[in-house]
């Protein structure tokens, strides 16, 4: 077990951990969540980890033989506002950091885990399938008002995402209904849901970013979410974005009759 697996919250280090036991590489998963019975089956061993532990876990996977980690999953970026909840190496890393969007968060722990020898790989190549199409991609064809909300909200997105935040944008008549920020995606649909009832989502990442560990995903639940929220069209970053249970996400678009493509930066 020379693979360790860092897996938040959500279905994509379910994945990944199911994926790498397939290929026969059965990964120790430090487990930053408290549901952990979708991994069981397929990883090596599981370690609950409470807090941001950064010293521990290093020592941790140095005594285990750990040569490879990959990052997976939501954690709450709000742990930078806990100092109680991250050792003093986390917070030191954390005070460091001249930005503190996530992007630089992950950074700064990834470049931590390869200055103590670790190799911190991506997922594209496991899970290269799942990457998301240019066009088309489930449900119905955009709408006319939709298509115009989708070049608005992409317009914007592209504004915004460069400065590390924004990925997603959430846009009602050429207007901005929500951008998203520490919260996440889910977090900003409902809040939306809260503000005006109908939209467009649109979901890209910066030029440049490191989708080792940081890239876009979605999956059935983004489309239950949007459907409470009142959204119909969701319009991702293709080949950027990484779309979960693709057959149950296609049969979702299509019974909230949901426009679902692929658009370029």
């Amino acid at each position: 077990m020379s693979v360790a697996v860092i897996a938040g919250e959500g279905t994509l280090p379910e994945e990944i951990v199911s994926r790498l036991s397939a290929r026969g590489e059965k990964p120790v998963v430090y487990a930053m969540r408290e549901d952990c019975d979708a991994l069981l089956e397929h990883a090596g061993e599981i370690i609950p980890v409470f807090k941001a532990e950064l010293a521990g876990t290093i020592a941790d996977m140095s005594s285990r033989g750990i040569k490879q980690i990959l990052f997976a999953g939501f954690v709450p970026k709000t742990l930078i506002y806990r100092p109680e909840m991250m050792d003093s190496q986390a917070r030191k890393l954390v005070n460091s950091l001249e930005n503190r969007d996530d992007h630089s968060i992950l950074g700064g722990i990834v470049a931590a885990f390869e200055a103590s020898g670790f190799e911190v790989i991506g997922y594209m190549d496991i899970l290269s399938d799942l990457l998301a199409s240019s066009g088309f991609i489930a449900g119905r064809n955009p709408r006319e008002n939709e298509l115009d909300d989708i070049s608005y909200g992409a317009y914007i997105a592209r504004a915004v995402v460069p400065l590390s935040f924004g990925q997603s944008v959430i846009v009602n008549r050429r207007s901005v209904v929500a951008v998203e920020a520490m919260e996440g995606t889910d977090a900003t649909i409902l809040r939306s849901g809260g503000l005006c009832k109908r939209g467009v989502l649109v979901k890209m990442i910066k030029p440049g970013q490191d989708t080792r560990f940081d890239i876009p995903v979605v999956g059935p639940q983004t489309l239950h979410l949007m459907k409470g929220a009142g959204l119909t069209c969701l319009a991702v970053h293709a080949g950027r974005t990484l779309i979960m249970s693709p057959g149950e996400f296609a049969l979702a678009a299509e019974k909230y009759d949901m426009a679902v493509v692929g658009i370029d930066y």
